[in-house]
């Protein structure tokens, strides 16, 4: 059984083979799938078959294929999501609603020096899938820490978050959450849910990177890029898309 004071240490979000497919070497066929699966989704094809598509041409690992089509949108949600996203000071003073996995594990990964992804619609995915399980490691009390701290400074007034009921662990995670936050300024409340994304997808000021709640939403906030900053400074991302003098290029 997992000792809650002693949490594994773990480096969430890598494999062995990352070194070679997200090296120097692989990068140049990695940005020209990325390329050709942005030009296909931008005309109507879905992810999966532009992803297959340019994959088997390239002849992609499947975690370069994950890569590829998590950093990669249509140019038209890269436009909408856009419009809709918050700054700094559209924040202050509000409540914020949290998609409370998808932000504590890409940011247990950033804290693991794990490959982050900077994406084509501005926001961090990482590669680390749930599949209905989720343990508690070292990272996972820096990362809830970071966001205690980067919320504090943001000057919220309320943080919501929303964890996945059918994930296991979640109320751990919802427990450890509370307690962290227990002394922040700003008001915590955690909810346990079975249906996350349908919830988070009606409200505005949403934290998340889900880019089906992304497109449904009123409004959304980066907080994970935002921690990662303060609290990591110049993280190596992962460069699979057109960066230029730091903004987004589209191909």
């Amino acid at each position: 059984m997992e000792n809650e004071n002693s949490p594994k240490q773990v480096k969430r979000g890598f494999v062995p083979t990352d070194s070679r497919d997200f090296g120097e070497k692989s990068l140049e066929k990695l940005r020209k799938s990325a390329e050709e699966v942005y030009f296909l989704v931008s005309r109507g094809y879905a992810v999966k078959n532009a992803t297959v598509f340019a994959g088997n041409h390239h002849m992609l690992s499947e975690r370069q294929r994950l890569a590829v089509a998590r950093a990669v949108s249509p140019k038209s949600s890269i436009m909408s999501r856009k419009q809709k996203e918050l700054s700094d000071g559209d924040i202050k003073g509000e409540t914020v609603f949290i998609d409370g996995f998808n932000l504590i594990i890409t940011l247990e990964t950033a804290f693991s020096g794990s490959p982050l992804f900077h994406c084509m619609d501005g926001t961090i995915r990482d590669l680390a899938g749930l599949r209905g399980s989720y343990r508690l490691i070292d990272k996972t009390y820096t990362a809830i820490s970071a966001v205690a701290e980067t919320l504090t400074a943001l000057g919220i007034k309320k943080a919501v978050f929303y964890l996945d009921s059918p994930v296991s662990n979640s109320g751990r995670l919802g427990y450890k959450i509370s307690e962290l936050m227990n002394n922040c300024p700003f008001e915590t409340e955690i909810f346990i849910e079975g249906a996350v994304d349908s919830i988070l997808e009606k409200k505005s000021h949403v934290v998340t990177s889900d880019a089906i709640i992304l497109d449904r939403c009123i409004s959304w906030f980066n907080l994970t890029e935002r921690v990662i900053k303060r609290h990591i400074g110049d993280y190596g991302y992962i460069d699979i898309i057109n960066l230029k003098n730091g903004a987004l290029q589209m191909p």
